[in-house]
């Protein structure tokens, strides 16, 4: 299984300090396809558990894609365009569905 492609995503961290203030951070982490997955850091799913993918953009950049599973949608935050990573998934999921 050998990485195919991949695109950073953003997790944000949100904790309580010691004066009881909320802190934010950022933190960014690779969602990656293979010929057979796509993992993020807590999940891993056979290409052919997704059904789709699809990205709502944000008007000052960045946006949310979506994974759509058979365990559910999951969202990740991206701050680039997704258009080659989506592209990707559709013509690997076109192969699989005429093999």
């Amino acid at each position: 299984m050998t990485e195919y492609t991949s695109i950073i995503y953003i997790e944000v961290e949100r904790t309580i300090d010691f004066y009881y203030q909320m802190q934010q951070t950022e933190k960014q982490l690779e969602l990656v396809m293979t010929t057979e997955t796509i993992r993020s850091a807590n999940h891993s799913f056979l290409l052919q558990h997704v059904h789709d993918m699809s990205f709502k953009p944000f008007s000052f950049g960045g946006g949310f894609l979506y994974l759509h599973t058979n365990q559910g949608v999951f969202t990740y935050k991206i701050n680039v365009n997704p258009t080659f990573f989506v592209d990707v998934y559709k013509n690997m999921k076109q192969n699989f569905m005429n093999h």
